[in-house]
């Protein structure tokens, strides 16, 4: 038997493993040919810049938007909602991080987000 320390999110884990017989590789294994690079990702296109405001509404978790709450032109106020997302059959409000005014809404009800993506802006 093995023992291992594995740490995972900053906590220490004691891991005992039983050695059941030995794995070798075949004597005349062919070498396997390097793999390839991932495809560049297209760079996404630029937040339009009229109506843009310099407040991001963000993504905290990937997921589907559910809702658009609020709509460009409204005033909110900090804690607001903006949008409901859906990530592991949750209701995830995603609220403005300030008062302001929406100045756009980046996402349509229905879309896919990953964690991060802009979801509105704000000024």
């Amino acid at each position: 038997m093995k023992s291992y320390t594995i740490t995972v999110n900053g906590t220490a884990y004691e891991v005992t493993v039983e050695e059941t017989g030995s794995v070798s590789a075949p004597a005349a294994a062919a070498p396997k040919a390097a793999p390839k690079a991932a495809p560049k990702a297209a760079p996404k296109a630029a937040a339009p810049a009229a109506g843009a405001g310099a407040v991001k509404v963000t993504a905290s978790v990937p997921g589907k938007v559910v809702k658009v709450v609020a709509s460009a032109g409204q005033a909110v106020k900090s804690g607001d909602n903006v949008v409901i997302l859906e990530s592991m059959k949750m209701e995830i409000p995603v609220v403005a991080p300030q008062d302001g005014t929406i100045a756009s809404i980046d996402v349509a009800e229905g879309a896919s987000v990953e964690n991060g993506d802009t979801l509105a802006t704000m000024n």
